[in-house]
């Protein structure tokens, strides 16, 4: 699955400031997950170049295009209605073309072009760089697809456009694909095998959102702890590689050092890990720099290992027990948090109550937590029954999401009486005197604004919260200002 889904920004129009010689418009929304919401300023950075503003109103688009999610059935209808709406528009503006991009892409492609026609381009993950030759194939009065999978592109050489950005965080994505084939997931075949980024391509991108006024940045990836490095190429090849390249490799651990190193007033997260390849360098690296967050997304999905195998997942309920003990051993203030999956086939009374003991076990800082929803093309909508009915599947989330609330108010309660490391990022949503900012654990921290500004480090004592929230007041300019 997916990480870290964040509805509030889903089938947000992204924009920027525009270039006075460009005289076409594009209009671009986004769902589903962070890497989605980073390949849209790829796109971005694209067809700026072919001519193209973005703009928030449809009506005036000269192109409209949709980055897609299919990880949960709810964003494909979504994602289905906008499309009518588009083309609701394009009935009124005949010259206005409509594009699909990323996940959805590859697997409906006939569908979109063919059977019911309702776009004009179909664009996959890998493919973006061939835009600017798509749009001639459309302009010509042509359906154009590609949903062609790539074995190296990993758009190093692209400067993306920061889109709705709020000038202090970024995105910035170090591997593409995956190779876990977890049984519920669409992603290795919507975004192919797994393949990193040269670490300097990604440092020069660091160093230039540092230049540009960014404080914190955001390590992306499906599976950032599977980084490896070692002169281009797949993962799964790295053992053909020559003794040099495999001298010479960078793996995850080593590009954090030398980007927290190089950027010590830069703090950085990363999103998202896999239990099987986090590996205790990375948690060392970690508990090593003040500028790496101590925050780790770390999903099980179940904590049933009967669950686990059906899910294909690598890791058993006791291995993911150790990896918990040694963060909590190296880094004890570290905060984690969860995906979690109700009522996968077969799951039983008892598998769900191993998920909650898991839980408790843990006690995660805050989750995300979903109801199994059958996604075709993946491996177990091919060979198991979705045999757990809405009802079980409902309140089993229900009892897993209830659980969560209590422990996250517990660990937001530890924070009370301290005080923490913030990072402005802008007002908060419920007053305009207040600031908003995150501290290293991700938990959300609101102040009163005095004389701090955006993009500050300030030392906040904490006075109260709620299961989200942390609240309290500023103390002072932190280490890191």
């Amino acid at each position: 699955m997916e990480k870290v889904i964040d509805e509030t920004k889903q089938g947000q129009s992204l924009v920027l400031e525009g270039n006075k010689e460009n005289s076409k418009k594009l209009y671009i929304e986004s769902y589903g997950c962070q890497m989605n919401f980073s390949d849209s300023e790829i796109v971005a950075s694209i067809l700026a170049s072919e001519g193209y503003n973005t703009t928030q109103t449809l009506e005036e688009a000269d192109l409209v295009l949709v980055n897609t999610c299919s990880i949960r059935e709810k964003a494909e209808q979504t994602i289905r209605k906008r499309l009518e709406q588009f083309n609701a528009v394009k009935r009124i503006n005949p010259k206005m073309k409509v594009g699909v991009l990323g996940c959805m892409a590859e697997r409906l492609k006939s569908k979109f072009l063919e059977e019911e026609k309702i776009v004009d381009m179909v664009v996959g993950p890998d493919a973006y760089k061939d835009l600017p030759n798509l749009l001639q194939e459309v302009d010509g009065g042509r359906e154009a697809v590609n949903v062609i999978l790539s074995k190296d592109e990993t758009y190093a050489d692209v400067s993306p456009i920061r889109l709705n950005s709020n000038g202090v965080t970024a995105f910035v994505s170090i591997t593409r694909g995956c190779d876990n084939m977890c049984t519920f997931c669409i992603v290795p075949f919507t975004r192919g095998r797994e393949r990193s980024r040269d670490p300097f391509s990604i440092l020069n991108e660091i160093k230039d959102l540092e230049e540009r006024g960014f404080k914190e940045i955001t390590l992306l990836g499906q599976n950032v702890d599977s980084y490896l490095w070692y002169g281009g190429g797949l993962k799964k090849d790295f053992e053909k590689a020559s003794e040099m390249q495999k001298a010479t490799a960078v793996n995850f651990a080593k590009l954090l050092d030398m980007a927290a190193v190089a950027h010590p007033k830069m703090r950085i997260r990363f999103s998202t890990s896999n239990p099987q390849d986090m590996t205790l360098d990375v948690i060392d690296t970690m508990a090593k720099h003040h500028n790496i967050c101590k925050y780790i997304h770390l999903p099980v999905q179940s904590g049933s290992d009967r669950i686990l195998k059906a899910m294909n997942r690598l890791h058993t309920r006791e291995e993911y027990f150790t990896l918990i003990d040694n963060i909590r051993k190296r880094i004890p203030e570290c905060a984690i948090s969860q995906d979690m999956i109700a009522g996968f086939p077969t799951e039983t009374e008892a598998d769900h109550q191993d998920t909650l003991s898991l839980m408790e076990y843990v006690k995660y800082d805050f989750g995300f937590m979903f109801a199994y929803s059958e996604r075709p093309g993946t491996l177990a909508a091919r060979k198991i029954e979705d045999d757990v009915s809405e009802e079980v599947k409902k309140r089993r989330l229900t009892e897993i999401i209830d659980l969560q609330q209590k422990h996250s108010l517990m660990r937001t309660q530890e924070k009370v009486g301290q005080i923490c490391e913030v990072l402005i990022e802008g007002n908060s949503k419920k007053s305009d005197a207040q600031w908003m900012g995150r501290n290293t654990q991700n938990t959300v921290v609101v102040f009163p604004k005095e004389h701090y500004k955006v993009g500050d480090f300030v030392n906040v004592k904490i006075e109260s919260c709620t299961s989200t929230t942390l609240i309290g007041k500023a103390i002072g300019y932190s280490e890191m200002m």
